[in-house]
């Protein structure tokens, strides 16, 4: 899935005003932690992750693991936040960030 740099560009304006539903301790990606993350790209799309790790190269290496394993696109990434994107075709507009915030502009 390859996005267009107009989707980003939405995608990331919509980002802006997510908060984070997920949050990747300093220990790294756990089962818990990419359960959640299916279940939070398949509910709303578009979701923003924290990363608690201070070590710039571990953070890559997490926003990599959970982008190969949920399927995602990095949409992007500042400091220890990630925004991260997958197509839902199924998506509950009320639930999806997607479509709530494609609708409201």
């Amino acid at each position: 899935m390859s996005l267009s740099s107009a989707q980003k560009k939405s995608f990331r304006s919509i980002g802006h005003h997510l908060d984070p539903v997920v949050q990747v301790s300093e220990n790294g990606l756990s089962e818990g932690a990419l359960n959640e993350l299916e279940r939070a790209l398949a509910d709303h799309e578009l979701i923003k992750i924290k990363l608690m790790s201070n070590d710039r190269e571990e953070r890559e290496a997490q926003i990599a693991a959970a982008c190969s394993h949920s399927g995602a696109e990095l949409i992007q990434k500042i400091g220890k936040m990630a925004l991260l994107y997958r197509r839902n075709p199924k998506a509950s507009p009320k639930l999806s960030n997607v479509q709530r915030f494609s609708r409201s502009e």
